[in-house]
């Protein structure tokens, strides 16, 4: 049998709102080093100079560099979902203003690090994949929920099923071009580009499935 690997503890949450602005110091300086310089070459003296605090703070709080990279993706991942739930509560009031919201929001959420993302989704020996896989499922819940005021507008049938679809369509892209080394990154090219996956996504709602013939 194969063994599972081993993961590192859960870091120590702060319990009060002096060592929370600490941990959020800590944190904030370990994003910057790790989105400039790479994550490999982050390293808790770096990232403590960069916060103005002791090397000796950052280990009451993490016990190595490994928890310190699972507890900077979950504050990244966090910051995408509460972006994406914030954008889509201002919607406007429609299913093609939900798909554009979310589509934009999606986009714009993954714009702020470049490719830190993703490395620390395949970095070893910590926790990001099952986290960014919570975060995948909470995204894909945050738009069935926005939209489904508005599923009587779907002309697929079965609509769930279609907004389910578009949603998976939706995510894939934006996490894609997230990845690929000429995505669209520029202010107005990514503005276009969700534009681009929101009307496709709102097409392929409002337009009626196509019939399949049956062989006989």
């Amino acid at each position: 049998m194969t063994k599972e690997p081993q993961r590192p503890a859960a870091y120590r949450e702060p319990q009060q709102a002096r060592s929370a602005a600490t941990l959020a110091r800590v944190l904030r300086a370990a994003e910057e080093i790790a989105s400039s310089s790479g994550l490999e070459e982050m390293t808790i003296t770096g990232v403590a100079t960069r916060a103005g605090v002791s090397v000796g703070t950052i280990y009451r709080r993490f016990e190595d560099k490994d928890q310190l990279v699972t507890a900077l993706s979950e504050r990244m991942l966090e910051r995408r979902e509460e972006y994406v739930a914030e954008q889509l509560r201002t919607a406007e009031p429609s299913l093609s203003g939900v798909m554009d919201a979310y589509a934009h929001a999606l986009l714009q959420s993954f714009a702020d690090s470049s490719n830190l993302l993703p490395e620390l989704l395949r970095a070893r020996g910590t926790r990001p994949l099952d986290r960014g896989a919570r975060t995948i499922t909470e995204l894909h819940r945050l738009l069935l929920e926005a939209a489904a005021p508005y599923t009587h507008q779907i002309r697929r049938s079965p609509p769930q099923q279609a907004l389910d679809t578009a949603a998976r369509a939706l995510l894939g892209a934006c996490f894609h071009n997230s990845v690929r080394p000429d995505g669209s990154t520029g202010e107005t090219e990514r503005l276009r580009y969700a534009d681009e996956l929101s009307d496709m996504a709102t097409a392929f709602l409002l337009t009626p499935e196509r019939g399949r013939s049956t062989d006989t």
